[in-house]
């Protein structure tokens, strides 16, 4: 395995990946793509003969990965559950997105989110990017370099998205406005890839921040999909 190499071709898959869901290529099809780039992602780990450890998902830690998501999962849990009851918060989980029938909910939590969003993005930064990056220049220096694309990674769909969310609408309405939303989502997304590598570190599995990123994701989802009752 040379990580270096194979840090840089993940890196260049997922730039070419999201130049193109910036522009549009994939249409109404964004979470089938998703589906294509992990098999690539996949691929990717397979001729760089990345290893289950470099992964995080060797057997013997799966428990350990598995109890650090689910503490996460109940932290994440009781914040947003404040966030809902208090009028000051409240409003940014009110999104035009989570105005769905229930069928629909469930299976935005469970393909939408999971499948679609958090396998490859975590096969990405947390198994690939950390993995290799913590082979070729040690751990916290992988858990930044990793951290900082994941932060960049969600420049495209916060642009796409910004104006589905009721407590940005006055913001997402002018040029200024739209950048602050960026950057701000930038910088919180590159802390949660921090946590999220700790995670992983910490827990020696991949697991650990899967479940924890299908926590902040998913729980904010489903309390959104509440607040439009």
């Amino acid at each position: 395995m040379r990580p270096v190499r194979t840090f840089a071709a993940t890196a260049a898959v997922l730039v070419a990946f999201n130049v193109a869901r910036g522009v549009g290529l994939f249409g109404d099809h964004a979470d089938l793509a998703a589906l294509g780039l992990l098999v690539v992602l996949a691929l990717v780990a397979v001729v760089g003969r990345v290893d289950a450890e470099t992964l995080g998902l060797e057997r013997r830690h799966l428990g350990s990965g598995l109890r650090w998501g689910l503490v996460v999962l109940a932290l994440v849990a009781a914040v947003v559950a404040v966030a809902a009851l208090v009028p000051a918060t409240s409003g940014v989980l009110d999104d035009d997105r989570a105005q769905v029938p229930y069928d629909h909910m469930l299976w935005e939590v469970g393909f939408g989110i999971l499948v679609a969003t958090v396998l490859p993005e975590e096969l990405a930064f947390r198994g690939l990017l950390l993995g290799t990056g913590m082979r070729a220049w040690g751990p916290w220096r992988g858990a930044l370099a990793s951290s900082a694309l994941f932060g960049l990674w969600h420049i495209s769909p916060t642009l796409n998205t910004m104006a589905d969310n009721a407590a940005l609408d006055g913001l997402s309405s002018s040029t200024p406005g739209r950048v602050l939303v960026v950057l701000g989502n930038v910088a919180v997304t590159f802390v949660a890839g921090l946590v999220f590598s700790w995670l992983r570190i910490r827990s020696k599995s991949l697991l650990a921040p899967i479940v924890a990123h299908l926590s902040t994701n998913g729980v904010a989802f489903v309390a959104a999909w509440l607040v439009r009752r």
